[in-house]
């Protein structure tokens, strides 16, 4: 905002800097600082981050941002255990589908149930990677949304592979609302993840009959693809372990608790290595210290568990199998 001075009230941060207002001149004058916040949370000042480009199988291109935890050598330490944590998008144009978004000066603080936390486990994590699900002309997005999903993931695996930072035989895949659907849908149709984390989703369409996300067909019109895009249907194919974590009073109308109770039923049905974990009086997104601090030692569990262990050592029920 410009005061009758010409002065301007701005932000000013970096990936080192910790956010601060700066009063501008628009004359040119020095920037002068109105605000001197400290880092909230210097535990991860040594955490890197970068965006990285990479291809799509049908050659979109893709992006995400790349953490790596504090002190981390690539040369002295190795691949690690690498989580994606991801949400798709509907496009109805391949290159807007393919724009990149650079993060790579923001400064990035973890708070409240971030899946960041897990940097300071010793997890890389290649956060939002493009899963984008693209319909051009006449074609329905998401009647291509497997196989679309399958290769927006198999590029992201890839490429963190290709850097020398993620380990192929450690990969873990989750996500929040859609990207939790996302996350159970990749371990139907991929061997690619030795478990996954999936909060508060959404996994039989048929539960969501009116349209979800940017699907405007109804159940009716579009059974089909309803059917096959639901994890649901393929809970039986599902032996990679996955976390279900919902709050008790979601208030989406798309990812109402009994789609983790039906979802759980069903895996644990077939056999599946499964946990499911209810946060009282929690809506969809989870707030209250105590439902913070469980969502956060229930991931870091799991995935100490069933991905952070090398193959050799790694039980059984953690081990892909061939879709």
């Amino acid at each position: 905002m410009l005061d009758d001075r010409g002065r301007i009230l701005t932000r000013r941060e970096s990936a080192t800097q910790a956010p601060n207002y700066m009063i501008r001149n628009t004359k040119g004058d020095r920037a002068k600082a109105v605000t001197s916040f400290p880092d909230p949370n210097p535990v991860f000042a040594g955490v890197t981050q970068r965006t990285i480009t990479y291809k799509r199988a049908d050659g979109v291109p893709l992006s995400g941002t790349l953490y790596l935890p504090a002190g981390y050598d690539a040369k002295r330490d190795g691949p690690l255990p690498t989580l994606l944590w991801a949400y798709p998008s509907e496009f109805t144009d391949a290159k807007v589908a393919g724009q990149t978004v650079d993060q790579g000066n923001r400064f990035t603080r973890p708070r409240g149930i971030s899946h960041l936390f897990l940097l300071t486990q010793g997890y890389a994590i290649l956060d939002d990677p493009a899963m984008p699900i693209i319909g051009e002309g006449d074609a329905e997005a998401n009647d291509t949304y497997v196989k679309q999903l399958r290769d927006d993931a198999q590029a992201a695996v890839d490429a963190v592979v290709k850097l020398g930072v993620g380990d192929r035989t450690r990969m873990a895949v989750g996500g929040h609302s859609y990207g939790a659907f996302m996350t159970a849908n990749l371990l139907a149709h991929t061997d690619l993840f030795r478990a996954g984390i999936a909060r508060s989703g959404a996994y039989n369409r048929t539960l969501t009959p009116f349209g979800f996300q940017a699907e405007q067909r109804t159940y009716w019109q579009a059974t089909p693809t309803y059917t096959e895009m639901s994890p649901f249907t393929y809970a039986d194919r599902i032996k990679a372990p996955i976390l279900l974590i919902h709050g008790a009073a979601d208030d989406n109308s798309g990812t109402f608790p009994i789609q983790s109770e039906r979802m759980y039923a069903a895996l644990k049905g077939n056999g599946a290595t499964v946990r499911y974990v209810v946060l009282p009086n929690e809506p969809h997104g989870y707030r209250a210290l105590e439902s913070t601090g469980e969502t956060l030692w229930q991931m870091t569990d799991w995935l100490d568990r069933y991905v952070k262990p090398k193959p050799s050592v790694a039980t059984s029920t953690a081990t892909p199998i061939a879709k």
